[in-house]
């Protein structure tokens, strides 16, 4: 059917940034962050979602005075939506790699122990070599961390796993390991030894990471091939909070060396044959984007050993290393 031009000129329709606009709305559910995170204020984010909604005819989101979900029209726009949003942003980094500039949002995702690498150095260092680029930081643990790489949803993140886990559907390199140590109050009967083992710690009340979590998957796995039963009365997903309990005379735990500040009230002690912790930077395989070469090139300098051969080349483009 012909359609009178004059018609079609007040047909609205859909641009990128509606599209982008979607995606943000549906991955942070939120309107509100949504907005702060596409730099608009949310009466304009909002107006130009609810337009789109009326040129596709469906609602894309349900609101509620507490949150924002999408619907099942949501869901199935939302594929294509990140799909179109993702091919624009490669097709303007390719450009300026080409010009030899790095552009984009590094979406990088941290656990928050790690001790390997200084993450704000390693941030300001990218920063300064890429005043173009953007970085967007997630917390959390190394599992959902992980699978956020494995579906595209980080560039590259900073895990840590028991030593006989290496990261799986990721490209990832080994930063470094360590054994954890036994953090006990300053007062407690074990502050003064040299050194501990597992079995010392049986019966202590401990302090640790949520149960299920790969912060804590280390020390249960210790205790149970040991076969020594621990009592876990204090769950936390902040190291903070932990060496807080520990400081305040409620609980032990066992954490890497280098997670525990120098504190009057806490110390650390030496677990021979205790658990070891391995932190890796993983990536997407499949062709990285060129902000996430530029990080993996900034972390492999601040990690190389001066008997390394490679160096920070390791990290630059497609043909990385993987474990």
């Amino acid at each position: 059917m012909f359609v009178n031009a004059s018609m079609n000129s007040n047909h609205e329709s859909m641009d990128l940034q509606q599209l982008r606009y979607v995606v943000e709305v549906a991955s942070s559910s939120s309107f509100t962050r949504a907005a702060e995170r596409c730099f608009v204020t949310q009466s304009a984010l909002s107006h130009q979602i609810a337009a789109l909604e009326r040129e596709i005819g469906q609602r894309l989101f349900v609101r509620s005075s507490r949150s924002v979900r999408t619907t099942e029209a949501g869901e199935a726009f939302l594929l294509h939506a990140k799909t179109a949003v993702a091919a624009a942003d490669q097709a303007r980094e390719a450009a300026a790699a080409a010009a030899g500039r790095v552009v984009g949002t590094l979406r990088l995702g941290v656990i928050p122990t790690v001790t390997a690498i200084s993450v704000p150095l390693a941030i300001a260092r990218f920063r300064q070599a890429h005043p173009e680029a953007r970085v967007q930081l997630t917390m959390g643990n190394s599992d959902a961390l992980a699978a956020a790489v494995r579906e595209g949803e980080l560039d590259v993140a900073m895990l840590g796993l028991r030593a006989d886990v290496v990261p799986s559907g990721v490209a990832s390199r080994e930063l470094a390991r360590e054994s954890l140590v036994a953090v006990v109050p300053s007062a407690h009967r074990l502050a003064a030894r040299a050194e501990l083992a597992l079995e010392d710690l049986a019966g202590e009340v401990f302090a640790d990471f949520p149960a299920g979590t790969s912060g804590r998957a280390q020390s249960d796995a210790a205790f149970a091939d040991s076969g020594i039963r621990r009592d876990v009365s204090f769950e936390a997903d902040s190291a903070e909070l932990i060496l807080g309990l520990v400081s305040a005379g409620l609980a032990i735990t066992l954490l890497a060396p280098g997670i525990v500040a120098a504190s009057s009230d806490a110390v650390a002690v030496k677990i021979v044959g205790g658990p070891v912790r391995v932190e890796y930077v993983a990536w997407d395989p499949r062709a990285p984007r060129a902000v996430a070469s530029a990080l993996l090139g900034i972390i492999g300098s601040m990690t190389a050993q001066p008997d390394d051969e490679a160096g920070p080349e390791e990290y630059s483009g497609p043909a990385l290393s993987e474990s």
